[in-house]
């Protein structure tokens, strides 16, 4: 069984958002996505939500 590390762990799921309309991944930091500064590429929508942690 293959072990976690932090290393990819940071790289995977810091930082990245899914957007609650059209589910397209956004990598921005969580302060600006919280103030709502940040919107999705695609589809223009405020609505974001993190990344599920597996």
């Amino acid at each position: 069984m293959a072990t976690k590390f932090e290393e990819a762990i940071k790289r995977n799921q810091t930082n990245i958002f899914v957007c609650k309309d059209c589910k397209a991944k956004v990598r921005a930091p969580s302060l600006k996505v919280s103030q709502g500064k940040i919107k999705c590429r695609s589809c223009k929508s405020l609505k974001l939500r993190p990344k599920r942690k597996k």
